[in-house]
């Protein structure tokens, strides 16, 4: 394994949280990231922020509206 590579492991379970968060907002949007959070069981704070961040950096999850009232939609892509 080459100096700062991640082992396939910590990739994969990155992978299984990323996909646990999409079809959790899929299904209701409306959901905190805290409750997301406690839902896929990923400890707080830092790693279930890190996916969220990740996933709106790459264009699958967008925040509509404030924190307080508003909603995530998970964009649908198209190739």
């Amino acid at each position: 394994m080459k100096s700062g590579e991640k082992p396939a492991k910590s990739r994969e379970k990155k992978v299984k949280s990323r996909e646990k968060i999409i079809a959790l907002l899929s299904q209701g949007n409306t959901l905190s990231a805290a409750a997301l959070a406690q839902r896929i069981r990923i400890p707080p704070p830092k790693p279930w922020k890190k996916q969220i961040a990740r996933l709106k950096a790459d264009g699958v999850l967008r925040r509509i509206g404030p924190d307080k009232g508003g909603y995530w939609q998970v964009v649908e892509k198209t190739d």
